[in-house]
């Protein structure tokens, strides 16, 4: 019998404005050929209902939901939530299925033809062999609009205009420079290439075939979605999107993302200075315990993990209005790492 985790709400009476961890309790059902470690999965719960910041656990194993949980209040695992970063990895996939669809060249598509309309007048020779594929994998070689820079570029006019007018403080290429920004002019280009906004793709191309909700989400002022933050889905949506990638882009059946375009976003092509991870096309990569893990990652701790030779897909969110990481991310990996992985392993391979 294996086992699945049920989540009880468990109120507080200490009167502490922390809100409370949700508990998870064993409940049977029908053994899958391959499922997960009951035991090691108790103690990995455990953990999570440790961590203050965790609001959901999802774990699918071969397609299959093994493990549902809700902690501190977090809201339905049907309910959108602000997937932060995380975005820039749906963005990526967005950007494959254009290729596929011939809205866009391919990844060493030129940018400035689609976007001239915004660049500066006299813009930098340089400007002129910035790619597709340069925005995907952060080396677009641009003044970062992320970090200490991101309030002037979210406060300006024109996003997409104030993007491309950054100084170059590398070449096109070089090193990773995480950007915000870069992933918004992907947004455009796929907004001016294909005469649809990006929320309106979003949910041809990705919504309505994977089956889940994708809800509109902030703009620029000139009303290009915004690329990269802010978009909303569910856990189960996200665990959803995660299965697409896991199973090398058809679902159900259905073509919806070449396996070409997995293969490439997870081919590794430069490397966080913060992280020190290998970073492909929107997505990071990693390995744990031996096994190669891809994940999208949003700020606060938005995740989606995947883990392709035990058949895991793995989803977390947490509150994300935090000012300080404090360690929570690493967290969120030793999860997975020291509890998720051991519980497939050991549920059989």
């Amino acid at each position: 019998m294996r086992v699945i985790f049920v989540v009880l709400l468990l109120l507080s009476a200490c009167g502490s404005a922390e809100p409370r961890a949700e508990v998870a309790v064993p409940q049977a059902r029908t053994q899958p050929t391959r499922g997960l470690d009951a035991a090691t999965m108790a103690t990995t719960l455990e953990a999570a209902r440790r961590l203050p910041r965790l609001q959901s656990l999802v774990v699918l194993r071969d397609g299959t939901p093994l493990t549902e949980a809700r902690f501190n209040g977090g809201p339905a695992l049907d309910v959108p939530v602000n997937i932060k970063s995380a975005s820039k990895s749906v963005i990526s996939a967005m950007v494959g299925i254009a290729i596929s669809r011939g809205v866009l060249e391919g990844a060493g598509q030129p940018v400035l033809p689609v976007l001239r309309a915004d660049a500066p007048h006299d813009p930098d020779p340089r400007l002129a062999r910035l790619t597709v594929g340069n925005l995907l994998s952060m080396q677009a070689g641009l003044e970062r609009t992320s970090g200490e820079y991101y309030g002037r570029w979210v406060s300006s006019p024109n996003w997409v205009r104030y993007a491309l007018s950054r100084p170059f403080v590398d070449e096109p290429g070089g090193a990773m420079l995480y950007s915000t920004g870069s992933t918004h002019l992907l947004s455009a280009l796929l907004t001016r290439a294909s005469g649809r906004s990006t929320l309106a793709n979003a949910r041809a191309w990705l919504g309505e075939p994977l089956g889940i909700t994708i809800p509109s989400w902030s703009a620029d002022p000139q009303g290009i979605y915004f690329g990269g933050n802010e978009m909303r889905l569910s856990p189960r949506a996200m665990a959803r999107f995660g299965e697409l990638y896991r199973r090398g882009g058809a679902i159900d059946g259905r073509r919806i993302l070449p396996a070409a375009w997995i293969t490439e976003s997870w081919t590794p092509r430069t490397v966080s200075p913060w992280s020190g991870q290998s970073y492909g096309y929107g997505w990071f990569l990693t390995e744990m315990r031996g096994h190669p893990v891809r994940f999208a990652w949003g700020y606060g701790g938005q995740m989606i993990y995947v883990v392709p030779d035990l058949q895991l897909t793995v989803v977390m969110t947490s509150v994300a209005n935090a000012a300080r990481d404090g360690g929570h991310v690493q967290s969120l990996h030793r999860l997975l790492a020291d509890g998720i992985i051991p519980a497939a392993e050991r549920g059989g391979s």
